[in-house]
């Protein structure tokens, strides 16, 4: 079993067929195939079942390679330990966001000043909605991704608040409340998102046994947008994850207020690669910078 055995399992179990694999890679499709054949005949199992040109992990590959994905990070932190002994900070670094609110409102500052004190670490952003960057980080698919508080499963840097808000039409009857309670919201027409804010939105709602009636369900803000503009619709979601206020939309305040914490995390930060571990010092030097905009 090599590390290059490794890499080569968990760039398949990520794209899902040999061809592209090997295009990520930039080797050919047998050496794809003769990597996993060499891995599966060493560990005894099938790491992947095969549907046509598709394939998908066995239940035992899914278990082995959240240890592969492991393995392959104390291999990056372990080569990055021995070039920072030669005084040169290289290497690569996964993050996970959660879309506009990571992306846009947190990561460009926090890269900012990273890159300036550590030009050569190669960054490496990936989205996805809160549930799946969770799974990213238990699997150890990534080192370092952004959550909301409170989670024990990792350890965390808490970063910013922020909260979900009323989006509605400018003519709306309800544009003109200050806030806007959950029950405000029942027999609505009404927008789901299948976002991540999407389980804090329907919590919300269901509290006060509020029913809205759903219309649409999107998951890109921006078609959101355009449908409550129209004045078809309402819709809540994370202010943080908003642009300004487009030509007739309104944000309103929830009542009660219905707040959420971002913080950075990690399985664990003293095992980190040196790269990670100083954008998490990087991270909580510059938290005192971050505002809501």
């Amino acid at each position: 079993m090599t590390f290059t055995q490794l890499e080569v399992f968990a760039t398949l179990a990520k794209v899902g067929s040999f061809s592209r694999a090997a295009a990520v890679l930039g080797i050919s499709q047998s050496g794809v195939s003769h990597a996993i054949k060499q891995l599966e005949t060493a560990l005894g199992v099938g790491l992947f079942s095969r549907d046509g040109a598709a394939v998908s992990l066995t239940e035992v590959g899914a278990r082995l390679l959240v240890r592969a994905q492991d393995m392959l990070q104390q291999q990056e932190a372990l080569l990055q330990e021995a070039q920072a002994a030669q005084g040169v900070a290289r290497g690569r670094l996964h993050i996970a966001s959660f879309g506009a609110t990571s992306s846009l409102r947190l990561l460009p500052q926090l890269l900012a000043g990273f890159r300036q004190a550590h030009p050569l670490v190669e960054v490496h952003i990936e989205e996805a909605v809160d549930s799946v960057v969770l799974q990213w980080l238990l699997e150890r698919r990534v080192e370092l991704g952004f959550v909301v508080l409170p989670d024990e499963r990792f350890d965390t840097v808490a970063l910013l608040e922020d909260e979900l808000v009323a989006v509605l039409p400018e003519a709306h009857p309800l544009s003109q409340k200050a806030s806007i309670s959950a029950l405000d919201f029942h027999g609505q027409p009404f927008i789901r998102t299948s976002a991540g804010s999407g389980p804090r939105v329907d919590a919300f709602l269901g509290e006060k046994g509020s029913v809205p009636n759903t219309l649409y369900r999107f998951e890109q803000l921006s078609s959101m947008m355009g449908f409550v503009a129209q004045g078809d619709a309402l819709t809540i979601a994370a202010r943080l994850a908003l642009p300004a206020p487009p030509a007739g939309v309104v944000y309103r305040q929830l009542a009660p207020r219905n707040h959420r914490h971002i913080a950075l995390a990690a399985l664990r930060f003293d095992r980190l690669s040196p790269a990670a571990a100083a954008f998490v010092e990087s991270a909580r030097k510059a938290r005192k910078r971050l505002v809501m905009e």
